[in-house]
């Protein structure tokens, strides 16, 4: 099948493009039709060539081995004796026919192959096997060529040096101490690309610690308490490393960006409805957090309301779902830490009964897995963390135990390990890059030994390795994937970074080598100068050189020419009040309620104006006018006037 050609691609260019329109399109390519493409020719042409390809590469090893094979044949005839010219002839005879049939074959086999055969040549020891396998259709690209069995065998003994001994890929030859403060590091995250590390801790501070830009000084480039005076349970990056899930003590996440810029706050719940469904956020405190694996933007929170909630930074005004654990008889429980599996479709959670729950992300209704006697009633679970496959889960159990659990068979655990104190609700574990180890921490009492980073093998969990840390707890511990580097988060305000110069990649490596910048001699001796923005010129009010113009202009502004007021002197004059303030309750109880006058009886100051109110009435008289009897003051009086003065009913009665 040939590819068209372009008359037959595109008829219209034959004709040519209307003049017409394409003046009045304005340009003259106006019209023409894009060229089309036979794509099954274009795929046989490639099919083509590659077979050809094939055959001449071939060729070309078969007539390197026979050139081999002569070579060979002429050292062992050289090395042998000859017995007669006739045995010569007779092997040159079988030699060319030997050429021949292979010759014969090889053709064969090449144009028998040539419509079946598309990539790339097969190696040399596939062209030894069997013919059957070369008449089936390849599809896809071909096996690497087959080494040789001395060096397979090297690989497998180094292989098997290297399953027996995991202990050798721990990188712990080398360490760096970053100081967070002084009160315990309970949150360590580290972007997935590994530039950045970010410590919280019980201070709630966050700080930000960049790699590649610390020198040997070891100090954060920024500082800052997100959630104010709520300590920082958890910090984790996002997916993509452009965002920090902050989970603190109180019922609100909160998300920042790589800077430290708040992005979005969970939204706080109703704490008077009952269903703890119908909120639309948290109620209670929070205890941790994680990001989706695979979906941006979604997280997910555990909280003291009973509940794990699912949010998606876009819409932080209501949660994405609920999910409610529930023990066998249905009651409520605390779960105390949660996490997605690798691929993001599960979602664990320990509770403080001591069961695990393992629900599916879309169904939120009943869990798929539940054990209720994973560890000790009471305890707080402070970590579970799926393996790299997604197949086994570890968790961290406040009883001081340590368990793996496969999810296919979630009936009993692999394994369980004990003798592993904990003090911290937030004491994790985690899994080595290659699945083979699970690491966590220990906790101790102040001045009662050092907390150790202890190594478990997940085939056996058998603790094959130990590392002192410090004389503090171990809480927080992370084995970065890509750097292969361990950072470590200890009771005293320490974060610790363990790395091997060989085994482990940019990280604490980059910031070692840099020497620790000295303050010049110079600079610590010249002051710096405190300069006001008014002193500069720029800003500086222009200087008047005759102050009689500027007088005038005061002379004829009212504000600046004004009097000023006289100072106020006795209990007020002018219409202004004295000390007491400018109110008019101040100016009565300046002049009226606290007015003293000379009048030494206050009976006789109140009768004095008795006779001006009977003459002239003006407060209560007038309202009573009509209905009050003429008023009569009381006198004393003789026995006579009273006789007078009695009523006629009483001399009747008498």
């Amino acid at each position: 099948m040939e590819r068209p050609g372009p008359s037959e691609v595109s008829g219209s260019e034959a004709s040519g493009p209307d003049p017409q329109l394409a003046v009045t399109m304005g340009f003259t390519g106006f019209g023409k039709k894009a060229r089309t493409f036979d794509l099954e020719a274009m795929f046989e042409q490639t099919r083509r060539t590659a077979v050809e390809r094939s055959r001449k590469t071939l060729e070309a090893r078969e007539k390197e081995e026979e050139m081999n094979r002569e070579k060979e044949l002429r050292r062992q005839n050289e090395d042998s004796e000859p017995t007669s010219s006739g045995s010569h002839v007779v092997g040159d005879c079988s030699k060319s026919s030997s050429r021949d049939t292979s010759s014969s074959e090889s053709e064969e086999s090449s144009d028998s192959s040539d419509d079946e055969l598309i990539g790339p040549p097969l190696p040399l020891k596939m062209m030894q096997e069997p013919s059957n396998h070369m008449e089936e259709d390849i599809l896809g690209p071909l096996p690497p060529p087959l080494y040789e069995e001395v060096e397979d065998d090297d690989d497998d003994d180094g292989d098997s040096e290297e399953e027996e001994n995991p202990v050798q890929k721990i990188p712990d030859s080398h360490e760096i101490t970053l100081k967070h403060g002084t009160k315990t590091v309970s949150a360590l995250g580290l972007d997935p690309s590994g530039a950045r590390l970010v410590t919280g801790g019980y201070d709630y501070d966050v700080k930000f610690w960049d790699f590649a830009g610390m020198d040997a000084s070891f100090k954060a480039f920024r500082s800052l308490q997100p959630c104010e005076c709520h300590q920082i349970k958890s910090l984790q990056y996002s997916n993509t490393g452009d965002m920090i899930l902050v989970v603190s003590g109180s019922s609100q996440a909160k998300v920042i960006d790589r800077d430290g810029f708040e992005v979005m706050e969970c939204i706080k719940g109703d704490q008077y409805i009952v269903d703890m469904a119908n909120t639309k956020g948290h109620t209670a405190m929070l205890h941790t957090g994680s990001w989706h694996p695979k979906i941006k933007g979604e997280f997910m929170t555990c909280s003291n309301d009973a509940t794990v909630r699912t949010w998606e930074v876009e819409n932080p005004r209501k949660q994405r779902s609920v999910f409610k654990p529930r023990t066998m008889q249905g009651k409520k429980v605390i779960p105390t830490t949660c996490t997605y599996s690798r691929d993001g479709n599960l979602i664990a959670a320990a509770c403080q009964n001591g069961s695990i729950q393992i629900w599916d992300r879309n169904l939120t209704v009943h869990p798929k897995f539940h054990y209720k006697q994973a560890h000790d009633p009471g305890t707080d679970t402070s970590c579970v963390a799926f393996s790299y496959d997604g197949n086994v889960l570890a968790s961290r159990g406040g009883d001081d135990t340590l368990k793996l659990w496969d999810i296919r068979q979630f009936n009993k655990p692999l394994f369980s390990a004990l003798g592993l104190p904990t003090m911290f609700p937030m004491t994790d574990c985690c899994f080595s890059p290659d699945d083979k180890l699970i690491v966590t921490g220990t906790s101790v009492q102040r001045g009662c030994g050092s907390g150790k980073l202890v190594f478990f093998e997940r085939r056996t969990f058998q603790r094959v390795y130990e590392i002192d840390i410090t004389d503090a707890s171990v809480v927080r511990c992370l084995w970065h994937p890509k750097l292969n580097q361990i950072m470590v988060g200890t009771g005293n305000g320490l974060a610790k970074v363990y790395y091997d110069p060989n085994k482990s990649q940019r990280g604490a490596k980059l910031c070692v080598v840099k020497t620790q910048r000295k303050a010049k001699q110079a600079e610590t001796l010249t002051q710096d100068y405190i300069i006001t923005p008014h002193a500069l010129p720029m800003f500086r009010e222009p200087r008047q050189r005759s102050t009689r113009k500027q007088l005038e202009k005061d002379r004829l502004d009212p504000l600046k020419s004004h009097k000023p007021e006289p100072p106020v002197a006795g209990p007020g004059r002018g219409g202004r009040v004295g000390t007491h303030g400018g109110t008019l309750s101040s100016y009565i109880v300046k002049n009226i309620a606290l007015d003293k006058t000379d009048d030494s009886n206050p009976r006789e100051a109140i009768l004095r104006h008795a006779k001006a109110a009977e003459d002239n009435p003006y407060w209560v008289s007038p309202a009573y006018s009509k209905t009050q009897p003429k008023t009569m003051f009381a006198q004393v009086e003789s026995d006579d006037e009273e006789a007078k003065n009695e009523p006629e009913w009483k001399k009747r009665k008498i």
